[in-house]
């Protein structure tokens, strides 16, 4: 029986001699040839093996695109990481609200599954860095191994790989930070710059309890979005892909931007600010939207603004026939806009937003706002497209006690049936009555405030009284150059119609003599034949 330093002889020279082989084999193999071998090494070792691997890889075969499903099995192991792992890996991501706790660079941890046990291995591999047209690569490459007994390989591929797919997707969504998104010009879509669309931190603290609206109006948004968030079976089941639009109308300071903040909130959804003058055309629309992800709004704010949608599909208007001269002239004084280099469509838009793209990705909301409802084209804003409604009207009472107990925190007061009263004869929109209602220094309490605004809606009462009048006076200074015009233009008629009988009347009489002085040439001639 060997002693045991005999043993660790043994050990120490069987270790030195394979590591001696290992460094030949290395060096003096040709690369092509040790690839060949180990291909049927791990063969042979697959042979004799019971056990399964599944590699996970960090990025795709082109590597420029982070995989989802490495993202998701990272989300679902970390919460078994912090339990189960001897070594972790804190990382503070972009994408997260707080630290994001990881296995660390091999390391494994053992998961169970409806009674079978699997191990998950988290390894890296350096390779060196190149670069390529100015893009550099990364220097390590991570994936996930997944091993189990091959007896399970049905269970575990059908079913236990969808479960830690699906709970990774709802961790990693439970723990993201939203964003506001904008998007790039094309010259900017590279995978090392800032690609199609810049982000930032969404930190809006508009809720619909801040909403200066009313309440049953409201309660019926809320329901309506809370009845679309669950309802991707019922869309699946009409025939309809899982997305809903939203026209917000209304004057400006109605409160339409502060309505996509309060819905973001509500939602838990990301906001993609699609600023349409710097789409090239209908293509790039195109690849701007599958960009997006789900959980998502798309808004294109002041959309009567943001390009001429409707300029192939206007009637035509008469011309206003009473326009002044003088008006005429300033118009053709102003200097001529340049066409805009964007080439997106009516008809393009229509389609990204509505047709077979639209079904390429699930549960978003489309929202467009206008200060104008009325210069849209109907196509855009039709029910199946634009669902729902939305009218963002000037302040109401019930919008102004929304605000007077957000700003100054009552919930009563003595003048509130005078600013109800004056609320409905003048028209002020929620964002002037909450700056009038702000208070502007420590000194001024609630009483001032309110007073403040009675005081202000007197004004806006007054200068709308005025602008009537003045309204008014330009109507009948219209009617009055119509009025004119028309007397004009018959007294016109009149004395052409004059002028013309004159004419004929002169025609006449110039014709009667040269037929009396071709008579009088007749007789002549006859006298003189004779």
């Amino acid at each position: 029986m060997l002693e045991t330093g005999a043993i660790w002889g043994i050990t120490g020279t069987t270790v030195t001699s394979f590591m001696f082989f290992w460094a030949i084999y290395k060096q003096y193999v040709p690369a092509h040839f040790r690839a060949y071998v180990e291909r049927y090494f791990h063969k042979m070792i697959g042979w004799i093996s019971y056990y399964v691997d599944i590699k996970f890889t960090e990025y795709t075969d082109e590597g420029l695109k982070r995989s989802q499903a490495y993202d998701s099995i990272r989300n679902y192991l970390a919460s078994k990481s912090t339990a189960l792992a001897k070594r972790l890996k804190a990382n503070e991501t972009k994408n997260s609200k707080s630290l994001v706790f990881s296995m660390d660079d091999h390391e494994e941890i053992e998961d169970e599954f409806e009674g079978v046990k699997v191990k998950w291995y988290s390894n890296v591999k350096v390779i060196q860095p190149q670069s390529n047209y100015g893009q550099r690569s990364s220097e390590e490459r991570r994936h996930f191994t997944l091993s189990f007994h091959r007896r399970h390989r049905g269970m575990i591929i059908e079913t236990y790989l969808d479960h830690v797919l699906r709970e990774g997707k709802a961790i990693g969504l439970m723990n993201r930070e939203r964003k506001l998104y904008t998007n790039n010009s094309s010259q900017e879509w590279y995978p090392w710059r800032s690609g199609k669309w810049s982000n930032v931190p969404f930190h809006h603290p508009a809720t619909f309890e801040t909403l200066a609206m009313d309440p049953e109006k409201k309660e019926g948004i809320k329901k309506d979005l809370i009845k679309f968030s669950k309802g991707k079976d019922y869309y699946e089941k009409v025939g309809k892909p899982w997305k809903r639009g939203y026209l917000l109308f209304g004057p400006p300071g109605t409160g339409k931007s502060t309505m996509i903040a309060a819905i973001a909130n509500f939602l838990d959804y990301d906001v993609y600010d699609l600023e349409l003058t710097t789409v090239k055309d209908n293509s790039e629309l195109k690849k701007l939207l599958l960009d997006t992800t789900s959980k998502s709004i798309i808004v294109i704010e002041d959309i009567d603004c943001s390009l001429d949608l409707t300029g192939q599909r206007k009637k035509k208007k008469e011309e206003d026939e009473e326009e002044d001269g003088e008006e005429k002239k300033e118009g053709e004084k102003k200097p001529k806009v340049d066409d805009k280099q964007s080439k997106v469509t009516l008809s393009g838009l229509l389609n990204s937003i509505d047709g077979l793209w639209s079904a390429c990705s699930g549960e978003k909301i489309i929202v467009f706002t206008t200060n104008f409802v009325d210069k849209l084209d109907p196509a855009l804003i039709r029910r199946g497209r634009m669902d729902n409604h939305i009218e963002m009207s000037y302040c109401k009472f019930e919008a102004f006690k929304v605000l007077a107990k957000n700003y100054l925190e009552i919930e009563t007061h003595d003048l509130y049936g005078e600013i109800e009263r004056k609320l409905e004869e003048t028209d002020m929109s929620p964002a002037d009555v909450a700056e009038t209602l702000m208070p502007k220094s420590d000194e001024e309490d609630a009483d001032i405030c309110i007073k403040r605004l009675v005081k202000t809606l007197e004004e806006e009462k007054e200068k709308a009284r005025k602008l009537a009048e003045e309204e008014e006076k330009k109507k009948a200074e219209k009617e009055a150059k119509k009025i004119k015009k028309a007397e004009e233009a018959e007294e016109k008629k009149k004395k052409t119609e004059e002028d013309e009988k004159k004419e004929n009347v002169k025609g006449k009489e110039e014709n009667g003599n040269v037929s009396q002085q071709n008579g009088n040439s007749i007789d002549l001639s006859k006298k003189s034949d004779s």
